[in-house]
């Protein structure tokens, strides 16, 4: 003889089983088209992503849209021939997106774009979290980063750039 859940017979477990999947699938009834048009919209989440870039590229690129966002020198125009410099920075950032470290690596001796660089990444941080995927072993990433400057001083970051 089958036992069912419980104590109780297999049919009576069915029965219950069957009531239980019936109410969870029931559909909820719908607002009337008047309450649904009044009510007021969500107010858009400002939450970090749940899943961080799982590769080095796409977590410099979520690194450069955050340093692009608080930056009024970024330009938007396609770059010039000629660049007026060139900076590249060493970033380390540890398992929580807390900048551990910013250093000019390259640059062609504009103090003051090396400067806008480093704020930059500064102003912006802290970043989000690594991915355990590219992560060292004491829990931080480190990369190059780096920022292409025109004549009048704004900037693009290579991360950021189209490939062509």
């Amino acid at each position: 003889m089958a036992i069912g859940f419980r104590g109780y017979g297999v049919r009576t477990t069915c029965v219950l089983g069957t009531l239980l999947v019936a109410a969870c699938s029931a559909p909820t009834p719908e607002k009337p088209v008047d309450q649904v048009a009044s009510a007021p919209a969500p107010a858009p989440k400002s939450q970090a992503p749940l899943i961080a870039p799982l590769t080095m590229d796409g977590y410099k690129k979520a690194f450069a849209q955050k340093v692009a966002a608080s930056s009024p020198h970024l330009f938007d125009d396609p770059l010039p021939d000629m660049l007026k410099s060139v900076v590249v920075l060493d970033v380390t950032i540890d398992r929580e997106g807390k900048l551990v470290r910013v250093a000019v690596r390259r640059s062609n001796g504009f103090k003051a774009l090396e400067n806008r660089a480093l704020d930059a990444v500064r102003h912006a941080a802290p970043y989000e979290p690594p991915a355990f995927t590219i992560r060292r072993s004491d829990g931080s990433v480190n990369f190059l980063e780096t920022f292409l400057f025109r004549d009048d001083g704004r900037y693009k970051i290579r991360s950021l750039v189209a490939e062509k």
